[in-house]
Formats: C-alpha cells, structure tokens, sequence
C-alpha cells in the first residue's frame, strides 16, 4: 500500500513542461526525490535548468535557504527511458491532454513500477476512471489535478474512481498535504469541480454577448467593478487562448450528453476557426499592441438638469438618494406624470417586461441595476422603445454620484444578476451530483478560478431566493432550459437554510 511517509519514497513525473517541472519542484521541495522523464531529453533537461533558475531566485528573494534549494534541485534527476521508474511509489504523469496518449502511457507504466504504487494523471477534464480502465490494476490509479504554475496554487483537485479504495485516497491525500497543498477530493466527472463550475461564467457571458446586451468591454467592466471578478471573461477568455478553452467547453458538453447548462457559443467557434483566440494571435476580443490589451475610453455622460423621476415603490433607498443628491425631482405619485422618466429595479426580469408589469410608458422607463456592486459602477437598461433622453437623464444622474455607468439593451437579468445566478446554479448542480463536498467545491472555486467568494456562498450572500427569482424569471421569459435552476437550490429555497447544506444520508 502506497505510504506518503515512507523514508525511499521516490516520486516519477512525466513530462517536463510547464506542469510537470512544476510538480518536479514541489514535491522536491517537499523532500521527496523526484525522477524527470520526457519523451525529448532536451525538454527534461530545459526543465531542470529551469527548476534551478527558479529555486535560486527564491533564495534571492528570500523564500528559501540556499541550502534548501541546493537540496531539492540534488533530489531531482532525470531519466531517459520509463523503465528507470520501476522503484517509484508514485508517477505523476503531465503529458498532453490527448487520451490515447495517457492511456498507452498508463499500460506502459502498468507493466514497469511494481502493484503497490500508485500513478496519478495530471489531466483537467479527461476521465481518470476511462485512463484507469487501461491498465491491469485500475483500482491504483487516480487523478491529481494541480494548476498553473504549480509552485505558486495551492489547490490540487483529487479525483477518485469507481475503482479506488478509500485508504489509498486517504493516503494520496496526505501526500498532497505533505507537499504544502490543499487537496479536494472529487467523484470522477466531467471537468471535476474547477473546470466544471469555470463554464458558468464565460459561456453566459458569450450568451449575453450572442444576444447584442452588452460589447465584450462592459460585460468585462460590468463584472470586474459590480460583481468582484478579478478578471472579466473576456480578458480571460483572451488570456487563456479560445483555441484552449473552447474545446474543453466543447468536450464537457459531450460528456454531459449535450446538456444545455454547458452551450458552447457559435461565437468562440468562429473565432477558433477564424484564428482569432486571444492574446497570444495579438487579436481577440480586444486587439493588442506591444502584448498589451488596447481598451476603449468610456464615453462621458451627458449634462442633464431639471429632471423628473418617477422611482419602483420597490427600488432600495440607495438609489433614491443618489438620484435625490444628484438633483432630480423625485415624484411620489401612484401613476408617473407625463413628463417624468420611469426608473425601474427589476430582478431577473428585463426593462420591458418591468414596464408592462407596472403598466408604464416604455419610452420613459429605465432600468438601474441594484442587485450588488452598484457603488462601484451602475449598470443602466432600456426597453426597445425608450427615448434617449430618458436613458441620458438616468445616465447622468448616476454618473454625478462618482462610480462609472455602462449602457446595456434590454435584457432579462441584467448582466450581473444572469452570470452569477448561472455560477451558484452550476455550484448547487456539482452538489446534487455528489461531486464534491458543499465545502470543497467553493474551497476549489476561490482557489482554483480566484472567484471572489464560492458559488454556494455566493448564492448565500445574495440570497438563495433572489437567485431562484433571477432563474425562474429568465427560464419562464427564454424557455432555454439552460436557466432551469437545480433542484439542490430550489430545495433549500423551500426549507430556509444555506445552500451549504448537505443532503442527509443514513451511515453505511
């Protein structure tokens, strides 16, 4: 049985790239000795030169000693042939994410380390339990998912299979532990937790984006200053290469039997196709100059005075007082006079829908956003018909309290409320499929995707009932079954507690 504190534990990593010497590092680091093997000597040894630069520059930096540094760059060496690996209580393999390529890796291996050691693949979404299903001892193989760079995440997600026992989880997990990660153990699935939830956010992006709500730029705006993101989708998406993440979106939606919570967007398969993916095609959703991303100014709000408002009975306080402190004549009246602009706060609803409801003129409504983050930038909505000075008057109202605004077209849930109604709905899905812990899955989302908070505690935070509101409004306006909300939700909606509580199961 694989021992994580045997004193002759050696560690195999497979592939020598951005991964793998990462992994080689840490677990050197850790003070397992590591055995580097490549399919091309000149890469494994580029690795290794590149370990070194990189532990001398931590000592530069003070992060580490020099005699701790010269000590884990000593514990790894590199072999040429994968049959050096035979005394290996543990493989790692981080090679191309081609499942042919593991599976015939993993039959090899099968054949050279001994029946008590354990090989784990590195890979993102690809199934360990169909990699496993290769080899002569499946029940030993497992998933360890770091992430980019290695030396530098913390999260490391678990995966285990129908196969494994739970002692040999255990212990893996205390490998992890022992290299200074956060392990999550996750049932085998598609996309794990990390990838998994990391759809919600860029494929309802390009569907607001296919359904002309926003440009790229302020949904990217929108998301970063309202809702928390450190990036915006589209910077992301930029970042990461459409060519790299397009097709993962594409592979999970097959592996989910084409269901709609995982859409891929006919938009980012024209830009693949179109060669257009991102930063490193110096053309993406933005165009780059000198590696850098060229972004359009804001254009400045309009000057409006003397304006009437007609305020939702329902909007918070908030808003009254800016629009009040900015000059505007609030007007108290059942029934909106004539001449005033209708300012409307729909929740997951759009402004033509709101004006209906309320039975208001639609070339005088105007929707404001004030689910979260309207203090650090306004969100502003109109129906078809509304008048532009109607729209200018609002903009410039709330443009005079500081934070910036972004127009939008109409849309049922703004911007902010569909993209993380859409996370916490996706988080609450991975918890009713057992996937992961209610716990671990926000742990692996904030560590894995730097999500500002978790999706079950999102959900939490922003009300349960306000997410089941945003998704049951845009299912019932769109009938896309994508915005059904899970059962996991709509349940503890039903029953008043957090979505982080767990199903209760008898004891085995």
């Amino acid at each position: 049985m694989f021992d994580p504190d045997s004193p002759g534990l050696t560690v195999g990593v497979i592939g020598a790239g951005t991964m793998g010497r990462g992994i080689a590092q840490v677990c050197a680091v850790a003070g397992y000795a590591v055995m580097m093997h490549d399919s091309f000597p000149d890469v494994a040894q580029e690795g290794f030169e590149f370990i070194q630069k990189i532990l001398a520059r931590s000592v530069e930096k003070g992060r580490i000693s020099g005699d701790a540094a010269d000590e884990a760059v000593a514990r790894i060496s590199i072999v040429d042939r994968l049959e050096d690996m035979a005394g290996c209580g543990l493989v790692i393999e981080a090679a191309a994410e081609i499942p042919d390529v593991k599976k015939d890796l993993f039959r090899a291996l099968d054949e050279i380390v001994s029946e008590d050691a354990v090989l784990a693949t590195n890979t993102s979404s690809l199934s360990v339990t169909e990699i496993a299903a290769a080899t002569r001892l499946p029940e030993r193989v497992v998933g360890l998912h770091f992430f980019n760079p290695p030396p530098l995440m913390a999260l490391v997600e678990l995966i285990y299979s129908i196969k494994n026992e739970l002692q040999l989880i255990d212990n893996i997990e205390k490998f992890v532990e022992k290299i200074g990660k956060i392990p999550i153990r996750i049932k085998d699935s598609p996309g794990f937790v990390v990838n998994h939830v990391g759809r919600a956010l860029a494929t309802e992006a390009f569907a607001i984006l296919s359904e002309g709500v926003a440009e790229p730029v302020d949904i990217d705006r929108i998301l970063r200053d309202s809702a928390g993101f450190k990036m915006g989708p589209f910077e992301l998406l930029d970042l990461t290469g459409l060519d790299i993440s397009h097709p993962v979106t594409e592979q999970i939606f097959a592996q989910f039997y084409n269901d709609p919570f995982y859409r891929p967007s006919e938009i980012a398969e024209a830009r693949v196709a179109g060669g257009v993916t991102g930063r490193k095609s110096r053309a993406g959703f933005y165009e780059y100059q000198d590696g850098k991303a060229v972004v359009p100014s804001e254009a400045a709000p309009p000057e409006v005075k003397d304006v009437d408002i007609w305020l939702d009975p329902n909007a918070p306080d908030h808003l009254g007082k800016v629009l009040s402190d900015a000059g505007a004549n609030l007007i108290e009246a059942f029934d909106p006079p004539a001449t005033a602009v209708c300012v409307v706060t729909p929740i997951g609803c759009d402004a033509t829908t709101a004006a209906v409801e309320l039975n208001l003129d639609p070339k005088r409504t105007v929707a404001v956003d004030t689910f979260i983050g309207s203090d650090t930038r306004w969100t502003v909505m109109t129906t078809p018909l509304t008048d532009p000075s109607a729209r200018d008057a609002v903009w410039a109202l709330l443009a005079s309290d500081g934070a910036p605004v972004t127009l939008i077209s109409d849309s049922a849930g703004f911007v902010t409320q569909r993209v993380i109604a859409m996370v916490v709905n996706l988080g609450c899905q991975v918890a009713a499929k057992g996937i992961a812990a209610p716990e671990d899955i926000d742990t692996a989302v904030k560590l894995g995707l730097n999500y500002p908070l978790g999706p079950l505690e999102w959900g939490d935070q922003v009300g349960p009932e306000v997410v089941l509101d945003i998704l049951d409004d845009m299912f019932d306006f769109t009938h896309d079954p994508r915005y059904r909300a899970s059962p996991w939700l709509r349940r503890r909606v039903l029953l008043g507690v957090s979505l982080l509580t767990p199903n209760s199961l008898p004891k085995s």
